[in-house]
């Protein structure tokens, strides 16, 4: 069987050991930048990625996230991130990690083979309609893999990345992102080039998945809801520059709004109460775009 990439040997790597310290470190920021690069010749399956996760939250289904070891820990990273930066309901994602818990402690190999384990959570977390998100460096981690084809028996979708082409985790999705980055410096480290082509390519697919959601507004986190000083003080700056008013009245806003930020802005743009900003926003979707064209503020 042919060496797989992410298995092979960097053709800059010989003899790095021997570099001075700046010149190691200057080759390996060189190969993480080339790795990031990647991710920009899987944009067409990142978009269907992104609009499968999307549809399945707006029919009230689940994201799940899955995978073992780093590939794990990328998927969880950007699963954590979604309920703070798009207001995503906590209850609407899961994640699944080989080895429970404790591998957030021990990323020991022996979890990523438990098939019984894999088909345990599946059938534990995944329903009908969720869109299950699969990370896989190899494209064939045995935990993964069978995970992922659980979820397709179970019929939920299935957005897979991994970083070889022609992978078993990739024939099988529904959306399938190929990360074709070079070989690793420090060979079979997927936590480096892999690991960050995975977290780019992850970065760009939840966001979509809001924009689809019209949880982003001209580069704003419209769906924020606040509940700290640093939020609502970012929630107010992002009322005032979306709505036009001063940062006194935006905070009065996010006040009255409890925080939700397209309440708070509809407010400040001329909705006479809470109750009709919150009629619009559900009469437009939640899409503050639209919202804001009701109130003749496009």
């Amino acid at each position: 069987m042919a060496e797989r990439k992410t298995e092979a040997l960097h053709e800059k790597a010989r003899g790095i050991d021997a570099l001075a310290p700046l010149d190691a470190l200057l080759l390996l920021a060189s190969a993480q930048a080339e790795a990031a690069l990647t991710p920009a010749a899987s944009v067409n399956a990142i978009s269907a990625g992104a609009r499968l996760a999307a549809d399945a939250l707006q029919a009230g289904r689940r994201l799940v996230y899955a995978g073992a070891g780093s590939s794990g820990l990328m998927a969880m990273a950007d699963a954590l991130e979604l309920p703070g930066t798009f207001g995503i309901p906590r209850e609407r994602i899961a994640v699944l990690l080989a080895g429970g818990a404790e591998s957030l402690l021990n990323l020991a190999g022996a979890p990523e083979d438990d098939l019984d384990a894999a088909r345990a959570d599946a059938r534990r977390e995944i329903s009908k309609g969720d869109c299950v998100i699969c990370v896989s460096a190899s494209g064939s981690t045995p935990y993964t893999l069978a995970l992922a084809q659980e979820a397709k028996a179970l019929e939920a979708c299935v957005v897979s990345i991994a970083n070889n082409a022609g992978t078993p985790l990739l024939t099988l999705a529904d959306a399938a992102i190929l990360l074709e980055t070079p070989p690793e410096m420090i060979s079979g480290s997927t936590r480096m080039g892999a690991g960050t082509a995975q977290k780019i390519a992850l970065n760009m697919f939840s966001t979509l998945m809001a924009i689809h959601l019209g949880h982003v507004h001209d580069g704003r986190m419209v769906n924020l809801v606040a509940d700290n000083m640093k939020l609502r003080q970012r929630a107010a700056g992002i009322v005032a520059d979306i709505a036009g008013v001063d940062s006194d009245n935006a905070a009065g806003c996010i006040e009255a709004a409890d925080g939700a930020v397209k309440t708070a802005i509809l407010l400040a743009a001329g909705a006479k109460d809470r109750s009709e900003a919150e009629a619009i926003l559900s009469r437009t979707s939640a899409n503050v775009r639209a919202a804001l064209k009701l109130l003749g503020r496009a």
